[in-house]
């Protein structure tokens, strides 16, 4: 997302002396990916950024894998994942694979007593239930139902919440989140065609500046392990920054439907992308206007990637018997479409209100131990007509 942005103070020049008010120099930091190729920004620190005072015994966190080689169709009630009051334990993989780890959260308090970085994956947090404010050390975002947030990998950050009722759907991307290609230009400014456009994002505002010296636990994801280092200062203490690599958010109530004659394939519902899975989001739209249209999907086989469908909201017309917060996956290798009766449903119908999110993974998804509990068992034969 190549978008530029600054906040706070900055020198006029890069890699300059920069001074304090009272004395003394601000300490710089390139925030940076892929070497010195990818995204960056310059950070300005009052204290130097590398002032470790202890490290910890890292705990291991892998995902507990049940199902390593999956061909079921499942369907996963993630409302039935257990709320916590901890951030990252409320966290609960169930769908992964080393490009991608989905899961589901539930966290009833806010994350205040210490910081948390994922050093390995860029991270998109999309907003079920609940409401509140992404801290980060470049500037805040202020989030609500229908919200995705997209932090990138490194970015050290606190997650205040409104109320304890929050219900989440993460993903940890093992590469970088991007806006699909199609929609950008040889700069990377989106086109006309595309369904948003930079407008729509919530861009880091008030930046927190703490000059603070003390004891202050950062947590950090590294390679499936969680580190603990104690720093020495406040890590929000950035004076001013710009560049193109921070946090940002968008609503997915502002995705404008691509619609058309006969029913229009999943790549138009595209909202980001990676090297190694897509995310789509289907939105409330008119339905196919051809006079003898089918708006429910026709049955494709999904040859070369698995479909993971996260149920939001509305009456989503192509399934039967789903609600708020199921998780449909339909595995690469075989077809899947329709439930008995949706297809003829659909006919003669003008618009939808579904909502919900979809990610498909060019790779298989294996299948936690956390999934199975909340797995249906009986999803694969729901499209035997009774």
């Amino acid at each position: 997302m190549p978008i530029y942005h600054r906040l706070g103070n900055l020198p006029a020049k890069r890699h300059t002396v920069f001074e304090k008010p009272n004395g003394g120099l601000h300490y710089e930091q390139l925030f940076g990916t892929i070497g010195f190729d990818g995204m960056s920004s310059l950070l300005y620190h009052l204290h130097r950024p590398t002032q470790v005072q202890s490290v910890a015994r890292p705990k291991n966190v892998q995902p507990d894998i049940a199902v390593e080689h999956n061909l079921t169709a499942r369907m996963l009630t993630t409302f039935d994942v257990p709320a916590s009051d901890d951030y990252l334990e409320s966290r609960m993989p169930l769908l992964v694979n080393n490009d991608i780890h989905i899961g589901s959260a539930a966290p009833r308090k806010s994350l205040r007593d210490y910081f948390y970085k994922n050093a390995d994956a860029d991270e998109m947090l999309f907003i079920h239930r609940g409401s509140g404010t992404l801290r980060t050390f470049v500037g805040n975002i202020e989030f609500e139902y229908g919200d995705y947030l997209i932090i990138p990998r490194g970015m050290i950050y606190q997650i205040e919440f409104n109320s304890e009722d929050n219900r989440i759907l993460y993903a940890e991307s093992f590469h970088p989140i991007y806006t699909p290609k199609r929609y950008r230009n040889w700069f990377g400014q989106l086109l006309e065609h595309s369904p948003y456009c930079e407008r729509d994002y919530k861009l880091p505002q008030k930046l927190e500046t703490h000059d603070e010296e003390g004891e202050f636990l950062i947590k950090i994801k590294k390679e499936g392990h969680l580190h603990e280092l104690i720093y020495q200062t406040h890590p929000f203490d950035v004076v001013g920054w710009d560049g193109y690599n921070f946090p940002y958010g968008f609503s997915i109530h502002n995705f404008e439907p691509i619609t058309g004659r006969v029913h229009q394939p999943p790549p138009v519902h595209q909202t980001f992308e990676t090297s190694a899975f897509v995310v789509c989001s289907f939105c409330p739209r008119l339905y196919d206007y051809h006079p003898k249209a089918i708006p429910a999907p026709y049955n494709h086989s999904n040859i070369d990637s698995d479909e993971m469908l996260y149920y939001v909201d509305g009456d989503f017309m192509s399934r039967n018997h789903v609600d708020q917060g199921y998780i449909s996956l339909h595995p690469a290798g075989i077809p899947h479409g329709p439930h008995p009766g949706a297809y003829e449903r659909s006919i003669g119908q003008k618009s939808t209100e579904e909502l919900a999110v979809m990610i498909d993974t060019f790779r298989p998804l294996k299948i936690t131990k956390a999934a199975l509990d909340i797995d249906d068992g009986k999803y694969f034969k729901s499209w035997i007509e009774e």
